[in-house]
């Protein structure tokens, strides 16, 4: 979010609390992204923040509220007010249930794997419209493509990119692998360790595609607790992956710190990754 609205987000989350009947004298920023997260005291509710034309809050909560059905391990929504979507003043606010971090932070591999395994489990029990994983990849391509979005991507980079993007992401669906509903982005930003065990955050990611596809945002040790992984199809998701996170970081609107750095430093990573892959045509064999 630009610095530009914070001020006003944080407004509107505090505004909206209020007026449900929450103490909010204070708010804490927890990440600033493509939405605000903050930390809203003394009631300690977790409240998220977009721009009403860009959020997609209503098909987390209806997934969220899903899946706690299932005994997911996802966070849950704030159980002192209605469970939707609250606007105010060109923000769109949810409100969430707000969790201290516990000792250790780091959680362990086969913690990790044990509580996407379960996550998997109960996302193939709910039946909800979610996009592919290509469509996913397509917004990717279409950064790439435009020139005005992309400026400052060098002419072999974009060349990369697009062929990665392309190829891989072609690859990946011929294998013909068993798909289902994901989160799309169970990396570490977006796992909680909590007293209840790791808690998975950001449901607004979810697409359908292969398992590996989740595994390959996740740390490497994780797929070696996981069960019935197709190692020649995660590694393929891995390269797309860092392909798809690249490219981001080359959008011009990109907020990332320092994500222009890990642009170009990722660029070198996915050239080596590709390896014999790559014939001097330009494609992914």
């Amino acid at each position: 979010m630009q610095a530009s609205e914070v001020s006003c987000a944080v407004a509107a989350a505090m505004s909206i609390a209020s007026s449900l009947g929450l103490t909010a004298d204070d708010a804490l920023i927890l990440q600033n992204s493509n939405k605000l997260t903050l930390r809203l005291l003394p009631c300690d509710v977790l409240a998220r923040v977009a721009p009403v034309e860009h959020h997609v809050a209503q098909f987390e909560i209806d997934l969220a509220q899903r899946l706690a059905g299932t005994r997911s391990p996802v966070a849950a929504l704030e159980p002192r007010v209605e469970p939707r979507v609250y606007e105010r003043a060109g923000f769109a606010v949810t409100l969430w249930t707000y969790y201290p971090t516990v000792s250790p932070q780091e959680i362990s591999p086969a913690g990790y794997a044990s509580a996407l395994k379960r996550l998997h489990a109960g996302m193939r029990t709910v039946d909800v419209p979610a996009p592919h994983f290509t469509d996913r990849v397509d917004q990717a391509q279409q950064l790439v493509a435009s020139r005005d979005r992309t400026p400052a991507l060098a002419d072999a980079d974009r060349e990369l990119l697009d062929a990665a993007l392309r190829d891989l992401s072609r690859a990946i669906g011929g294998r013909g692998a068993p798909e289902q509903l994901l989160h799309g982005e169970p990396h570490p930003g977006n796992v909680l360790t909590t007293k209840n065990g790791p808690l998975f955050v950001d449901l607004e990611t979810c697409c359908r595609g292969p398992v590996e596809f989740d595994l390959a945002h996740a740390p490497a040790e994780v797929a070696e607790h996981y069960p019935d992984v197709d190692q020649g199809l995660l590694r393929d998701c891995r390269i797309l992956m860092l392909a798809m996170i690249t490219t981001w970081r080359w959008d011009r609107d990109d907020q990332l710190p320092n994500g222009r750095q890990l642009g170009a430093e990722w660029l070198s990573q996915i050239r080596a990754a590709l390896g014999d892959r790559w014939s001097g045509s330009g494609s992914c064999r």
